[in-house]
């Protein structure tokens, strides 16, 4: 099982940092990697075989994701106060800006949220992302179109609340 060391300490960097990107939290991450390096392990003579086993691999950890403990339905949420002046220079001002991100990330239904790391983050096309998610092309711009109109929405709606806070 060399082959399967060698194959889990090269691939470890890159699935942790994915499934850290669909998770929104790095221990979670880390426990959906395992699972999916234990498959993957007891497994290892087929999927060896396959044309691109890390791309069958990432797959696993994407279904992984998306049926993942069903019935944990809370989140981890953040809390914290955001800083009331943002200035361009300003360390926290950035941090804050990742921390909304990753929570409007963590607020887009499972599929939406696959394909907007994998897009993005992963940089893979739209055909790529639809053979790993087992669904049409179409389906893929959809999922993408609808969470990126999310997420502007809700900046949209951010917007025109601080508007009315400062008349």
């Amino acid at each position: 099982m060399a082959d399967y060391d060698d194959f889990a300490r090269a691939q470890l960097p890159r699935l942790l940092r994915y499934a850290t990107m669909l998770t929104g939290e790095r221990e979670q991450a880390a426990d959906l990697v395992q699972d999916v390096l234990v498959k993957v392990y007891r497994h290892w003579s087929r999927i060896s075989g396959a044309e691109h086993p890390d791309r069958y691999v990432l797959r696993m950890v994407t279904n992984g994701y998306l049926s993942w403990r069903h019935s944990r339905s809370a989140r981890v949420i953040a809390s914290g106060d955001l800083p009331e002046e943002v200035r361009a220079d300003d360390f926290a001002s950035d941090h804050a800006a990742r921390e909304d991100m990753w929570q409007r990330l963590s607020r887009l239904p499972k599929r939406q949220r696959a394909v907007v790391v994998l897009r993005y983050y992963e940089q893979m096309p739209d055909n790529e992302i639809a053979g790993l998610l087992g669904c049409a092309q179409a389906t893929v711009r959809a999922h993408a179109h609808k969470a990126l109109a999310s997420l502007r929405n809700g900046l949209a709606v951010e917007q025109m609340a601080e508007a009315r806070e400062t008349r």
